[in-house]
């Protein structure tokens, strides 16, 4: 698989068991609450919830094994798992999963384990990010670690990582052990570059690329990939989904980079800012220091070294006046034209509409 940034460039068993011991204790729910948390938690909003009635009883699936997996028989962890457990997002990468495998046959045990498994570990990157990026709002809820403190905060995100990955041992198969795995290191691979460049300036795209290829397009791959090689389809059309998943979560990354910047906390559910308070420079910022007037690119210097709450509007505002909130968009667009090339290598389904319809959503999002 070529790497990132020259893609960039060319762009310009029975599973259902309690596999760990946060799910020592049995846990149910009743169908009826279920259906009605899925309208809030995965990635459409209510009026485009009629678009995912296909995959609704997988996702019902995913979501008990879920709610399972976050139970202990240690009653210190209660109110922590509780919490984390109403991180309830868009649920994007069990979406993915499901659609994919069922565009690729049929849907059995391993793919709701499967969609459980990397739920729980973007759950796990999501407890990691909010301490690496001091947030304190996560999903209308305050973050972990702001409650707990740091310490609990990563050891519950390294449990959560851990737990999936006993899990997917489970499986008739290591395929998912061997790609889980790969994606986990990914993850903090592109962490960890990007905390290397915080603050550099003369950091380029190929780099960003980089970074939010592991930080969040390697498991959207994943996701992608996994649905289609459990359900049997060949190591062609696996890779297009890999491809196409890479692609999306690209997309999706540049469209919350912008989101950062231009959004409203009170539909995103998290903190904002946060990139520009932590000197993370994103696609708009890198594009206006590489292509703005010497006069601007000084000036923006200037107010990311000396950041303040009303020194991060001015950027904010420079940014959306240049244009590179407009070259971001049209980046995400290309890599979202690119994904939609790779789902032509399956065949006319409602499940294949679903994945269309999930990728023209990624740059109309408000959160």
């Amino acid at each position: 698989m070529k790497r990132l940034a020259e893609r960039a460039v060319h762009l310009s068993g029975n599973n259902d068991k309690p596999h760990s011991d946060f799910s020592a204790l049995g846990h149910n729910m009743n169908a009826s609450n279920m259906n009605a948390s899925l309208i809030s938690t995965t990635f459409f909003t209510p009026e485009r919830y009629d678009s995912m009635l296909p995959i609704r009883s997988d996702l019902e699936q995913v979501e008990r094994i879920i709610s399972r997996e976050l139970i202990s028989r240690h009653k210190e962890f209660t109110d922590i798992l509780h919490h984390v457990s109403q991180y309830k997002g868009k649920r994007l990468r069990p979406a993915l999963l499901l659609a994919s495998a069922h565009a690729c046959g049929l849907v059995n045990e391993s793919h709701w384990v499967l969609g459980a498994a990397v739920e729980l570990i973007h759950t796990a990157s999501l407890v990691h990010d909010d301490v690496l990026d001091s947030a304190h709002m996560r999903r209308h809820l305050p973050a972990v670690h702001t409650l707990w403190g740091t310490k609990s905060a990563i050891l519950l995100g390294d449990c959560l990582f851990t737990n999936a990955f006993q899990m997917t041992s489970n499986l008739e198969n290591n395929r998912a052990c061997k790609v889980i795995g790969r994606s986990a290191h990914r993850i903090c691979e592109g962490e960890l570059l990007q905390s290397f460049h915080s603050g550099d300036i003369n950091i380029t795209e190929a780099t960003y690329f980089d970074i939010i290829d592991g930080k969040t397009a390697e498991m959207i791959s994943a996701s992608c990939e996994l649905g289609a090689a459990y359900a049997g389809a060949s190591e062609a059309v696996i890779e297009s989904m890999a491809s196409f998943g890479r692609n999306l979560g690209i997309a999706f990354q540049i469209a919350d980079d912008i989101l950062d910047l231009v959004g409203h906390e009170n539909q995103t559910g998290k903190s904002l800012g946060t990139d520009l308070d932590q000197k993370k420079l994103t696609l708009p910022l890198i594009w206006f220091l590489q292509n703005g007037t010497d006069t601007d690119k000084n000036k923006i210097k200037n107010l990311l070294e000396n950041a303040s709450s009303a020194k991060i509007v001015q950027v904010k505002t420079i940014l959306s006046d240049s244009g590179a909130i407009d070259y971001a968009k049209n980046k995400a667009e290309q890599f979202i034209a690119a994904g939609k090339r790779d789902l032509q290598a399956l065949a006319p389904s409602a499940f294949r509409n679903i994945l269309h319809d999930i990728t023209d959503q990624i740059l109309n999002r408000s959160c």
